[in-house]
């Protein structure tokens, strides 16, 4: 009884804030199997720089990503899923570090875009996320597209800020209302907001100080409208 007790009080000291600092160690001060999803977008490690010059955190050097992905399967609860977006470029280094860390793929999502990203022999048009499995998860009920449109976010907040829409639509599919949704790389906090807007539970971690503070007062607008909705 007693360990369940401090299992659940650090559980919820970690709830619905987006943590300030690198994941790693913050996901190590989580307790194991605490989370019910985990969808995140880590840094694609070609460092990637935007029109207007702004870029991303530990994106050329990938001694962050085997450390990562052993936390986040540490802190995953058994049977559970994540949906971990990735660099095409990369996707040895990605794979590798998903498979030692535990995980075993389960599928793989393409999300359309109506825009290019880029374009050099081809016109970058999608993004895409591996489906990752811890254990054996219970098959959803009515299992969504592997290929899904992903709306232009306008990418006012963050260099590749991701649609809240996208996001929603891949957290009601794998978790029920009041589960807990874990965002590792919580960049502008996309996810942290889908989350919210649909009755769960979310935990962010973003060590860039600006895209912190972004994400953070972010997250208290929408905190605030979900409040006044609920007492309309």
């Amino acid at each position: 009884m007693a360990t369940t007790a401090i299992h659940t009080e650090q559980q919820i000291s970690f709830t619905n804030r987006i943590h300030h600092g690198d994941c790693i160690e913050i996901m190590k001060q989580m307790p194991a199997n605490s989370v019910d999803f985990i969808l995140t977008d880590p840094p694609y490690l070609v460092n990637y720089r935007d029109r207007t010059g702004r870029t991303i955190h530990n994106d050329v050097d990938e001694s962050w990503l085997k450390p990562a992905m052993a936390q986040a399967y540490r802190v995953l609860k058994q049977d559970r899923v994540a949906v971990m977006f990735y660099g095409w470029t990369k996707i040895d280094r990605f794979f590798d570090a998903w498979i030692s860390a535990g995980f075993q793929p389960v599928g793989h999502i393409v999300f359309r875009k109506s825009y290019s990203s880029k374009s050099r022999f081809l016109r970058y048009q999608h993004e895409q996320a591996f489906l990752l499995a811890k254990g054996r998860p219970p098959l959803p009920k009515q299992p969504l597209g592997d290929v899904m449109d992903m709306p232009y976010s306008g990418n006012k907040l963050h260099p590749t800020q991701k649609p809240v829409q996208a996001l929603a639509q891949l957290i009601r599919s794998f978790t029920l209302q009041g589960e807990t949704v874990l965002d590792p790389f919580a960049g502008s906090g996309s996810t942290c907001a889908a989350a919210l807007l649909t009755n769960r539970k979310y935990i962010g971690a973003e060590m860039d100080d600006i895209y912190f503070q972004l994400a953070a007062e972010r997250m208290q607008r929408i905190q605030q409208r979900v409040a006044a909705r609920r007492l309309s």
